[in-house]
C-alpha cells in the first residue's frame, strides 16, 4: 500500500483523487486544497471540488492560505509520514520544507508536454496557439516553475474544433493511470526521471480578460483558435451596440469578401459571416449579455431588425 497526500483544487483533479481513493494499491491519508471561496450572486463561501469529495469520503482536509507560512499544517503533514505527495492544479507554491516531507518524492501532474507551456494556463494556450498536440506529464516537483525532472509523458491530439473544456476532460481522464504508473515505478525503482531539456521552453502565462476580446484584424483561424481556447473560461467576446457578446462556436472560412473588418457580411441559416484580417469567420453560437446561449442567426435576426 502506497500512502499519499493529494494536493489539488479544481475539478480537473477529481478523477485522479477518486482513482487513488478506490484503489487497493493506495491509501489517501489527506487532501490539501485552497480555502473556500465566495461564488454565485450571494457570494456564499464554497468549498473546492477536491474538498467536497474529501468530506463525502471522510478524508482529512487541510486548507492553508499559504502552506509555506503555516507551520502547524506542515507539522501535521509530517506526522502522516506519507510516501508521496501528489499535486494536481493545487494553486500554491510549495517550500523545500514541504517538498522534503514525503519518503520518496512530491509528484506533480502537469497538463502539457514539458518543457513546453510551463505555468498557469497550458491547456488554453496550446489551443489559442493552434497546436495540434499537447499532453500530460508527471514530474518531480522542485522550487522552480514546472522545471523538475520528467517521469512520464502521455501525448493528446488537439483536433481542429476541440475546445478547452473538451481538452480539460481528456487530460483529467488520462491522468489517473499516468500518476499510478509513476508512483509505482518510482517506489519500485523501475522508473528513472530524466532532466528537462532547455530546448522548446515556453510559458503559459495566466490569461487576462483583455486577451479574450476579439481583434478582427487577426485571421479567421486565429480568432477561431481563441474562441476554442477560452471557451466558457472566460469566453471570447466582442461588443455590439454597447453589449458584450460572447462567442461560443465558430468556423473559419477561406473565402474573402469586400467590407470593413468586423462587418457582418452575411447572415444565413448557418450563422453570421464576419470579415477578418484574413478570411471569413462564421459565428455559429453566441451568448449575448444577460441572455443564454443561442444560435448566432437567431441573435442576428433579433438585433438587425431593430
Amino acid at each position: 500500500m502506497i500512502n499519499i497526500v493529494f494536493f489539488g483544487t479544481p475539478d480537473i483533479g477529481l478523477k485522479s483523487l477518486e482513482h487513488f481513493y478506490n484503489s487497493d494499491k493506495f491509501n489517501v491519508l489527506a487532501v490539501v486544497t485552497q480555502p473556500d471561496k465566495p461564488s454565485g450572486r450571494g457570494h456564499k463561501l464554497t468549498p473546492s471540488p477536491i474538498k467536497q469529495f474529501a468530506l463525502e469520503h471522510d478524508i482529512k482536509v487541510f486548507q492553508p492560505k499559504s502552506i509555506r507560512k503555516e507551520p502547524e499544517i506542515i507539522e501535521a503533514l509530517k506526522e502522516l509520514k506519507p510516501d508521496f505527495f501528489v499535486t494536481f492544479a493545487f494553486g500554491q507554491i510549495l517550500s523545500q520544507e514541504v517538498l522534503d516531507i514525503p519518503k520518496y518524492e512530491t509528484i506533480n501532474l502537469h497538463v502539457s508536454l514539458l518543457p513546453k507551456y510551463r505555468g498557469a494556463n497550458p491547456i488554453q494556450r496550446a489551443i489559442i496557439n493552434g497546436d495540434s498536440e499537447t499532453g500530460i506529464c508527471t514530474m518531480i516537483t522542485e522550487l522552480g516553475l514546472d522545471c523538475g525532472d520528467i517521469c512520464m509523458k502521455y501525448p493528446i491530439e488537439i483536433t481542429k474544433n476541440m475546445n478547452c473544456v473538451e481538452l480539460f476532460e481528456l487530460c483529467a481522464s488520462n491522468s489517473p493511470e499516468l500518476l499510478e504508473k509513476t508512483l509505482i515505478g518510482i517506489k519500485e525503482g523501475t522508473l528513472k526521471p530524466t532532466p528537462q531539456c532547455e530546448d522548446g521552453v515556453c510559458f503559459a502565462d495566466k490569461l487576462k480578460k483583455e486577451e479574450c476580446k476579439i481583434d478582427w484584424n487577426k485571421s479567421a483561424q486565429e480568432i477561431h483558435n481563441l474562441v476554442r481556447g477560452v471557451y466558457k473560461c472566460p469566453g471570447a467576446f466582442f461588443e455590439y451596440r454597447g453589449k458584450i457578446i460572447k462567442v461560443m462556436e465558430t468556423e473559419p472560412l477561406e473565402n474573402s469578401v469586400e467590407g470593413e473588418l468586423g462587418e457582418f457580411v452575411q447572415v444565413s441559416k448557418l450563422g453570421i459571416d464576419v470579415k477578418t484580417g484574413d478570411g471569413i469567420l462564421r459565428l455559429i453560437k453566441v451568448k449575448p449579455e444577460g441572455k443564454g446561449e443561442m444560435f448566432a442567426r437567431d441573435w442576428a435576426n433579433g438585433v438587425l431588425q431593430k
